[in-house]
């Protein structure tokens, strides 16, 4: 008795493929996503609980008169927002700070992780001195700044023996300096240690036959390493970016609810619109914020692919 053979070739298995997709798929397939699916649910309810239900409400408060009343104004409460002189101010000091911050925390901590990449003496006391901010709680932070510069503290004693005049730092245009400084002295180790662990995972091979080119260490960073670290360069950003709109923290801190003028940012005026239960105002300055975010993190993650795309032609 002769048996049977598979003679099918290889277009009947590609219509044989199209046909499973278009008819679905098998059922131990069905089944491993409905068990996939059902471990997924206790993160997808909190997701939607916590997360994706709060953000349609802050839209449809940002889009009502009131709570109470709950009648639709459309963008009322953004055009009235948008003639508050606390909101645009405070939507002036935190895109200035953030223009200004967040492109030095990433250029010096790259700075310093290429130098600590070059076998520098001391590497790992180096990485733990830049790192010892991020395990200081908020409240020895603010104790160390208010120590430095306090009008009777340490930066104000020091420049008394050059003859300088006292400042007050917290009161005047150059405490928006000393924010500058506690952000970066806040962030940039750990944006240094995500770069020199981009740096270690530049191939080597490439590495050598740039050197054996003749290339300089200034030409293999620009040509080489910076196009590898594209990538963590963008995510750094993010994060950055993300941290700058969070020293609301340790300025409140500092100065409390009502800073000077330079140090007012938009999360003071959301704190307090939200300890006068403003809620419209609220909404609308949060829904202003989450916009600019996404337009701000979307052309990062382009400009990532494009360097990406072009990396790997």
């Amino acid at each position: 008795m002769k048996k049977k053979t598979n003679t099918a070739g290889p277009e009947e298995g590609t219509e044989r493929a199209v046909k499973r997709r278009r008819f679905g798929l098998s059922r131990r397939e069905r089944r491993e996503r409905f068990s996939t699916s059902f471990y997924m649910l206790p993160s997808v309810c909190g997701v939607l609980t916590f997360f994706i239900l709060p953000f349609f409400v802050v839209i449809y408060y940002s889009l009502i008169d009131d709570t109470s009343t709950g009648v639709f104004v459309g963008l009322s409460n953004y055009e009235a927002l948008f003639r508050n002189s606390a909101f645009k101010m405070a939507l002036k000091n935190t895109g200035l700070f953030s223009l200004t911050a967040v492109p030095l925390v990433v250029i010096l901590s790259l700075a310093l992780a290429v130098l600590l990449d070059a076998n520098v003496p001391y590497k790992s006391t180096f990485r733990t001195i830049f790192l010892s901010p991020m395990i200081v709680p908020a409240a020895s932070v603010i104790l160390i700044w208010q120590v430095l510069f306090d009008f009777n503290g340490v930066v104000n004693s020091v420049t008394a023996l050059f003859g300088a005049d006292p400042v007050e730092w917290f009161k005047s245009d150059y405490g928006y300096l000393v924010v500058v400084l506690l952000f970066l002295w806040k962030n940039i180790g750990y944006n240094m240690i995500m770069f020199m662990s981009a740096l270690s995972a530049i191939p080597k091979d490439i590495i050598e036959v740039a050197m054996l080119d003749g290339a300089g260490p200034v030409r293999r960073f620009f040509t080489i390493k910076l196009r590898y670290l594209s990538s963590t360069i963008s995510f750094v950003t993010i994060m950055s970016l993300i941290n700058s709109f969070k020293v609301f923290r340790e300025v409140y801190l500092l100065t409390g609810d009502y800073p000077f003028e330079t140090m007012y940012t938009l999360q003071h005026f959301m704190n307090n619109t939200f300890a006068h239960l403003e809620y419209q105002k609220l909404s609308s300055a949060a829904m202003v914020l989450c916009l600019i975010m996404i337009v701000i993190i979307g052309l990062l993650l382009f400009i990532d692919d494009r360097a990406g795309r072009g990396l790997d032609e």
